[in-house]
């Protein structure tokens, strides 16, 4: 696998096309098939689907993770060398939008002191943030998926509590049955289609959806949203505040109510300075912001 065949399989596949791939390598569009051809004759396999825009098949993804990772630990080679003409390189992450709004935040902080790396996220729900983690998109994720990644390791970090709550004027609105909530007539806040959390709550009491869901995608407007009386969600912990205390939101269901998280981080097996730094901020921060599995 020769380094430049790689980096053409890394562009095609970020570009979507091997037109564009050519004008970021400043090559040839035939000097750039040509490379991924050999590739692909090497492993006697088809490694890119030739679309529009250009998207890397399983065995292909395998290749892109150990493209990425290559060169990535090539940068950290050449830091070490040469440490002043290293300059600032991208680091990738998955992580939950309610995970950001809450402990990651202290990830955040320590990044602010790293004049190395430029740290870039993507929001996911907790479990589908792995499928970055399959082409080396991102260097880690912090997930819910505790199946590792082909060439990554899987350490957990603690388990984020949810608990169902509205505001007391949306309960009284819509009623009550025998002492609990009325899960199918109360409206429902719901951050995306791949947020199941508060379906997983429904059916516990029997219930397959609400009448009324509003889907909000994005964690302090979705707190806001419930804080307001739009409709009934899990939050997080960490996110209520004194909200129960004040009577400002009622927890439904009872004080035995919710529902726990696990989360983990998985990232790349063979590590660079930046990542593992990254790494050992991220179980920091959760060892501070999460509750202890058990």
């Amino acid at each position: 696998m020769h380094p430049d065949q790689l980096a053409a399989l890394v562009a095609v596949v970020d570009t979507g096309s091997f037109e564009a791939a050519a004008r970021e390598l400043r090559i040839t569009p035939s000097a750039v098939s040509q490379r991924v051809k050999a590739l692909e004759r090497a492993w006697s396999r088809v490694l890119v689907v030739r679309t529009s825009p250009c998207v890397a098949t399983p065995d292909g993804e395998v290749l892109l993770r150990l493209a990425r990772q290559v060169a990535e630990l090539a940068a950290d080679a050449s830091a070490q060398l040469d440490p002043d003409g290293a300059g600032r390189r991208r680091l990738p992450v998955v992580v939950n939008a309610d995970s950001l709004a809450t402990w990651f935040a202290a990830v955040l902080a320590e990044a602010a002191t790293w004049d190395d790396c430029m740290l870039e996220l993507l929001i996911e729900v907790e479990d589908h943030g792995t499928a970055h983690l399959r082409t080396g998109e991102t260097v880690g994720a912090v997930t819910s998926d505790p199946a590792p990644v082909p060439g990554c390791t899987v350490e957990p970090l603690g388990v984020m509590r949810y608990l169902p709550v509205c505001t007391p004027e949306l309960l009284d609105r819509h009623g009550q049955r025998a002492g609990d909530p009325d899960w199918a007539a109360l409206p429902m806040v719901r951050f995306s289609d791949r947020d199941d959390l508060q379906h997983r709550l429904l059916a516990r009491h029997g219930v397959a959806a609400a009448h009324t869901e509003h889907r909000i995608p994005s964690s302090q407007a979705f707190a806001f949203a419930v804080r307001r009386g739009l409709g009934w969600a899990l939050l997080p912990e960490a996110q209520l505040g004194d909200a129960l205390a004040t009577g400002a939101l009622t927890r439904l269901g009872g004080a035995r109510e919710h529902l726990d998280v696990h989360l983990a981080w998985q990232s790349w097996r063979l590590g660079s300075a930046r990542t593992t730094r990254l790494g050992e901020a991220v179980h920091r921060a959760a060892r501070a912001g999460l509750r202890a599995a058990r």
